[in-house]
């Protein structure tokens, strides 16, 4: 693909579900802001001030357009990654009316230790639900009255999908409940599972979305009136008297605020506006060369007796381990060949290592830039290993 014309022949990067690489537009729109109007944006008046207010300005739209919200309902604020929003909301949210906080059991840590730690803060029940095969949650099976739920909307082991994710948060609000959704891996490649998803908020990371390093949350309005306002600082308030202070996301206009305090990283945020339009823009033939790249390696991986997948079926993420092999020097074999792959546990050790047992995997995790070329390095390779 030509957007990735830097990638060297030979460079196998398999790690996309950690970061994506950046696309030439990315890279660009980068580059330009640092060239044309390097400049704080908000309560700026000259000319290269206003140029990043408006790009700014439009991403926050733009990424509601994406994910088919409206905005008299929802915001966009910027952090720094998608742990960073689930905590910054967690540490803030009033704990009053939650009889019990819920999460699931293939939780990336992100979700997994900030809710055990807003369980244990507020002594509030924790209940762990176990999601089916194909990444839904059945939810005949669980009590939602008045739950804290957090879930990912796609697993960052075997890509599984939270397939009945619009029912399960229909479910938890006519329970009472408050549903947030952990979607660093869904608003990449399934941001249509996303799409008309009416979460109470949605977290979620640009850097694996094709864009620069930059946390985002889209947010319901109402929830600012559920959080108790503690990490504070400049350019969240209107004005400043000796003994008190005055929230702008009061106004509705900047509502974004309440999760934004002190400077901004506007370069990235332009970036995250054009990893948008770049995404919005790929081909019917990007798309299935994406698709047909997952299933032959799906298709070889899950054909070989030692090689044990964590997959049932084709998606960008792949997990496995091979009998007889320390899936650490695998990783290491396969870097000697220029594949670029994750080891470990992917921070879902709970399931991973307790709740399955599994040893270290080797994870396989594609995108856009994936050429056929590279999986038939991955499949040659690996099958000397196997040899």
């Amino acid at each position: 693909m030509k957007d990735f014309d830097y990638l060297r022949e030979g460079d196998v990067y398999l790690d996309a579900a950690c970061q994506s690489l950046r696309p030439r537009p990315v890279i660009d729109a980068l580059n330009r802001y640092y060239t044309e109007h390097n400049s704080c944006g908000e309560r700026v008046k000259y000319a290269w001030g206003k140029r990043t207010d408006g790009i700014v300005e439009g991403a926050r739209l733009h990424a509601l357009k994406y994910l088919k919200l409206k905005s008299k309902d929802y915001f966009t604020s910027f952090t720094l990654n998608t742990t960073y929003g689930i905590n910054l909301i967690l540490n803030q949210l009033k704990p009053e009316g939650f009889k019990k906080v819920m999460t699931s059991e293939i939780e990336h840590n992100s979700v997994f230790l900030p809710t055990l730690r807003f369980s244990e803060r507020y002594n509030i029940p924790r209940e762990i639900m176990k999601r089916r095969e194909d990444g839904g949650i059945e939810i005949s099976d669980y009590n939602f009255s008045n739950a804290l739920v957090v879930v990912n909307a796609v697993s960052n082991i075997d890509g599984r999908e939270l397939v009945n994710i619009k029912d399960v948060v229909k479910a938890v609000h006519k329970a009472g409940g408050l549903i947030i959704i952990d979607a660093a891996q869904a608003l990449a490649h399934n941001h249509e599972l996303l799409q008309k998803t009416e979460a109470d908020a949605i977290c979620s990371s640009a850097h694996k979305m094709y864009g620069a390093s930059l946390g985002v949350i889209i947010a319901r309005r109402d929830l600012i009136s559920k959080l108790n306002t503690n990490f504070i600082g400049g350019g969240m308030v209107d004005d400043v008297h000796e003994t008190e202070y005055f929230l702008s996301a009061k106004n509705p206009e900047h509502a974004y605020t309440i999760f934004e305090s002190g400077l901004q990283a506007w370069g990235e945020i332009v970036a995250f506006d054009a990893a948008l339009t770049w995404l919005e823009g790929l081909t019917r033939a990007n798309k299935e060369q994406m698709h047909e790249n997952c299933q032959r390696l799906f298709d070889f991986l899950n054909s070989q007796p030692r090689i044990h997948l964590m997959n049932k079926e084709p998606s960008p993420t792949f997990s496995f381990c091979i009998d007889g092999l320390n899936s650490h020097l695998v990783g290491e074999a396969l870097s000697d060949e220029g594949i670029m792959a994750r080891t470990g546990f992917f921070c879902v050790h709970y399931y991973l290592g307790q709740v399955i047992d599994t040893p270290p995997l080797i994870r396989f995790s594609l995108g856009y830039h994936v050429r056929k070329s590279d999986i038939d390095k991955t499949i040659k390779t690996l099958e000397r290993m196997l040899d």
